[in-house]
């Protein structure tokens, strides 16, 4: 299956990774790719980029899309970055992205339920080898566990009534479809303000940050990515909620030899938004190596 994918901020990360012929470049988030063949294409024939994902079908898909180009792939956490590097006898690359936000490929998976239309079961992991689905985690988890985790990383100021309502429900039946328990929480979570929000939205993502450890990881990344980019390389990390974003801003300040470029995170322009909607939320900080 092609990718359906569109990059976010495509221009703005080229400008500010600055990708020079012969360089080393590493995109820890594959995704659709698209990151991934800009950077192959400016590094040209004398250059490598190394992408990395931790979904087994992203990775598939790129190998066939970026057929050619000077790419190799590896299905991976981008926290193993290091690693891959020193197997590969790397020991330092020009720059490195993350985009960690979600493919329009993995909302297009029935089976992975990323969208709440999805009849499929709500899986929402990335690695469908690792961990458990997140459906298993809202038919086990207690009340209160449920609670807090959908608080801390949804910031859902109604978790309690979503988690009261899970628990309500699985007492009568197993709770498994995406769409089905997108339904459970619009039933008790109003819509906002802006209708283009579903009510569902908040509670997705914590439980998928939940079953991916999404934040651990990116702390993780975060502290071992400098030692491996070489002075005056750059890393590029592109957030779609606040919990990401502060995990970025307070990495870069607390590194001694990271500078970080934009003190304000960049945003996409209308005509982006309009082009691709997915990428409204987006916001990409960018530190240099000193």
């Amino acid at each position: 299956m092609s990718t359906i994918h569109l990059p976010v901020l495509p221009q703005e990360v080229l400008h500010w990774l600055a990708p020079k012929p012969g360089q080393v470049m590493v995109d820890g988030t594959v995704g659709g790719g698209g990151h991934t063949r800009m950077l192959a294409e400016k590094v040209g024939p004398d250059g490598l980029v190394i992408g990395v994902d931790r979904d087994q079908a992203a990775v598939d898909r790129a190998a066939e899309s970026l057929s050619g180009l000077p790419v190799k792939l590896a299905t991976a956490n981008f926290a193993d970055i290091p690693e891959l590097l020193e197997q590969l006898e790397i020991e330092s690359v020009d720059g490195m992205l993350l985009d960690l936000g979600l493919s329009s490929d993995q909302l297009a998976d029935q089976d992975r339920g990323f969208s709440y239309r999805s009849d499929g079961p709500l899986d929402l992991r990335f690695d469908r080898d690792a961990g458990e689905p997140a459906w298993k985690l809202i038919n086990r988890l207690s009340e209160k566990h449920l609670a807090d985790l959908i608080y801390q990383y949804g910031e859902e100021r109604m978790s309690r009534r979503v988690a009261r309502k899970f628990v309500a429900e699985r007492q009568h039946r197993q709770l498994r479809s995406a769409s089905e328990i997108a339904e459970l929480i619009r039933s008790v979570v109003p819509r906002s303000r802006n209708h283009s929000i579903d009510p569902a939205t908040r509670t997705f993502q914590a439980l998928r940050i939940a079953v991916n450890e999404e934040l651990k990881w990116i702390k993780v990344a975060l502290q071992r990515f400098p030692e491996k980019i070489r002075q005056g390389g750059r890393v590029a990390v592109i957030s779609f909620h606040s919990l990401e974003d502060r995990l970025v801003k307070e990495a870069f300040r607390e590194h001694d030899d990271m500078k970080p470029l934009n003190p304000k995170p960049i945003v996409p322009g209308e005509e982006e938004i309009l082009e691709n909607p997915r990428s409204r939320s987006s916001r990409l900080r960018v530190a240099e190596k000193t």
